[in-house]
């Protein structure tokens, strides 16, 4: 089960091989939220694989004062990509989870 992230906080949010437009329309998604701010992270990774996309992942930065019906939209947004594409990874600046 995913856990709920911090009021204020920022994660990271990783679908393992996932290709880079479905990062963007993920991203658009998230972005349509109020409270939230969403960057692509670079892929860092020095080998070349097919399997990999061309960004690393997320990063989702949640409003100090955001509301939680907007962290529950994300959430539901989240799971439906998941359902869709498989599991997520999600870091937060505090502690490492995962979920999906």
């Amino acid at each position: 089960m995913q856990q709920k992230s911090a009021e204020g906080g920022q994660e990271k949010i990783c679908f393992p091989e996932l290709p880079l437009a479905m990062y963007r329309e993920i991203a658009a998604h998230l972005r349509q939220v109020g409270g939230v701010e969403i960057a692509e992270i670079p892929q860092q990774s020095q080998q070349f694989s097919y399997k990999q996309s061309q960004i690393e992942g997320l990063w989702i930065q949640y409003a100090a004062d955001g509301d939680a019906s907007s962290k529950q939209r994300i959430e539901e947004i989240l799971e439906y990509y998941a359902q869709q594409y498989g599991c997520w990874q999600r870091e937060s600046l505090d502690s490492s989870r995962s979920g999906g």
